[in-house]
């Protein structure tokens, strides 16, 4: 009888060449389905909630795969755990019905991204936080980002390459908020993301927190629906996806 596994993953990005499977290239998906092989003598197809770029890291990314098993739940996630390299690890795992399926059940993802905003940088946590040396405007930031709420064409904010058949997205959440008096955090939450749109929409607020991009510019760049128009593509490794919900 074919079975369908639910995991919940946490994984540090820095290693691998982003979420999905690739030939000659380590990556997350890949990792696991290795070791899913060797426990279950089955090739799987692992389906995660959606994917990561290289560098970027996870502390709920969602996934799922088919597989028949006799395996109880518990041994096979202690075996997974016992397999995989330290940078990965099923913090869940359950049986869920025939018909879950990790990407087109998802309803919201959450993310969150980095900064460290202090004059000096970090050795230990650097490939977890952008570095920006200058002060940041928090609640420049803030106003900006309001602009974001609701349903909007986020073309302005779409890297190339993004498989998806329209540009709409609806955010529900954003917050910009410090941590303590090095860190601040980025927190946001759609129904989904185009390739490197939420990388894309923090350049464009750091800009704002600068003070090289207006509030009012910001919400321009929004509406022009052109990638040209918006600011730098942070990089990877502050961004982490937190959670999915179904």
């Amino acid at each position: 009888m074919t079975r369908n596994f639910k995991l919940v993953i946490e994984y540090d990005g820095t290693r691998y060449h982003g979420w999905q499977r690739q030939n000659n290239e380590r990556t997350i998906q890949g990792e696991i389905e290795k070791v899913i092989k060797i426990i279950t003598r089955e090739d799987v197809d692992l389906i995660g909630s959606g994917r990561t770029d290289t560098g970027v890291h996870a502390k709920g990314q969602v996934a799922n795969f088919l597989s028949i098993t006799g395996h109880l739940v518990e041994n096979i996630q202690k075996g997974m755990n016992s397999l995989l390299p330290d940078d990965i690890v099923i913090q869940k795992m359950e049986e869920v019905p025939i018909d879950f399926h990790a990407q087109f059940k998802a309803k919201r993802k959450t993310y969150h991204y980095h900064i460290r905003n202090t004059a000096l940088p970090c050795a230990i946590n650097r490939q977890y936080a952008w570095f920006i040396r200058r002060g940041l405007d928090i609640t420049d930031m803030n106003k900006a980002a309001s602009h974001l709420i609701g349903a909007h064409d986020f073309k302005s904010f779409e890297s190339v390459g993004s498989p998806r058949t329209h540009t709409t997205r609806t955010i529900s959440k954003t917050e910009i908020k410090r941590r303590d008096d090095q860190y601040l955090v980025f927190e946001i939450e759609a129904n989904g993301f185009l390739r490197h749109m939420v990388r894309n929409i923090m350049g464009t607020l750091v800009d704002v927190g600068l003070g090289k991009t207006s509030i009012e510019r910001f919400r321009e760049i929004l509406f022009a629906k052109d990638r040209r128009e918006a600011g730098q593509t942070a990089p990877p490794h502050g961004l982490f996806l937190m959670h999915v919900d179904y």
